[in-house]
């Protein structure tokens, strides 16, 4: 069976060995290509299941997408552990060794910037929700409203306090982001998740992604969870630590001379699908990469 070579992340070499059972996308297990003082950390995939036409059949296979993304992801995490990686978008693929030290050469400048840049961080995400109200009883035969006029007003009063919950929420969300970017080195602010394909209840009112130094971070957790239970009504969820995703898109967002297959679509569902731990999670995330994948490619 012909076989492509994977890459996961690009790092510096490093001395602490990764874990002898790690295993990586289709359960091979990650391999270390040393070039040009960088490390590429890759795994040989099968051909029929990476080329270019396979994977846009793939996308659409949400098992198998979530999957993928949770092996990608333990791979990451595992070098998270013991080095600063640069991790590569979902399924991006080369034909050969030879094809990924050609990738390395032509980014190398770029790969050894961020490196410098991101040493010894780590991303934290935080996520702030509007927990659902409570819904309200159905009003017995003899509390229904007397008039249209009335059943009108009632309405207008919920809406209201509907709208009056929102405006409390993005205020304590945008209190709680200003204290964060104070301890963070950078911050990047994704876009809402869609309840629906992240599975979380609630509206979700902050989706935030920090850089971090290390040594910083015992700190940076302590002050989230000193301001979970400020506001009521309010659920601020913590993930993390995390490689850098947010902050090496210079990386993950192009494509080299090689040709990487990936989709950005693809690797925001590996982190959301990463970040939920569980199945449905994951294949949420797997859903909302598949909806906006921009279309695999391979590297020759």
């Amino acid at each position: 069976m012909t076989g492509l070579r994977y890459v996961y992340a690009v790092c510096r070499p490093f001395g602490t060995p990764l874990q002898a059972e790690l295993r990586g996308v289709m359960g091979a297990p990650p391999a270390l290509l040393h070039h040009h003082g960088l490390v590429a950390v890759v795994s040989t995939v099968p051909e029929a299941d990476f080329c270019e036409d396979a994977l846009k059949a793939h996308l659409e296979d949400l098992d198998w997408l979530a999957a993928t993304a949770r092996a990608h992801q333990g791979v990451v995490d595992a070098l998270t552990t013991v080095t600063t990686p640069l991790p590569l978008r979902l399924a991006t693929v080369f034909r050969d060794d030879s094809a990924v030290r050609t990738m390395i050469e032509a980014r190398e400048d770029d790969f050894r910037r961020l490196l410098d840049r991101l040493h010894g961080r780590v991303e934290w995400g935080v996520k702030v929700y509007l927990e659902p109200g409570a819904a309200e009883p159905e009003p017995a035969a003899a509390a229904r409203p007397a008039s249209g006029r009335d059943y009108l007003r009632s309405r207008r009063r919920q809406s209201h306090e509907q709208e009056e919950r929102w405006q409390r929420a993005e205020r304590f969300a945008h209190r709680l982001h200003e204290r964060l970017a104070e301890r963070a080195e950078e911050f990047r602010m994704h876009r809402p998740q869609n309840a629906a394909l992240s599975g979380s209840p609630g509206q979700n009112v902050l989706n935030a992604a920090y850089l971090v130094p290390r040594a910083h971070s015992e700190e940076f957790v302590e002050l989230v969870d000193r301001t979970k239970d400020e506001e009521a009504g309010m659920r601020v969820e913590l993930t993390g630590p995390w490689a850098a995703y947010s902050f090496s898109g210079e990386v993950s967002g192009t494509s080299s001379a090689e040709g990487s297959g990936s989709s950005s679509g693809a690797e925001s569902g590996a982190r959301a699908g990463a970040e939920s731990g569980a199945r449905a999670g994951a294949e949420s995330g797997a859903r909302a990469g598949a909806e906006s994948a921009a279309g695999p490619g391979e590297g020759r």
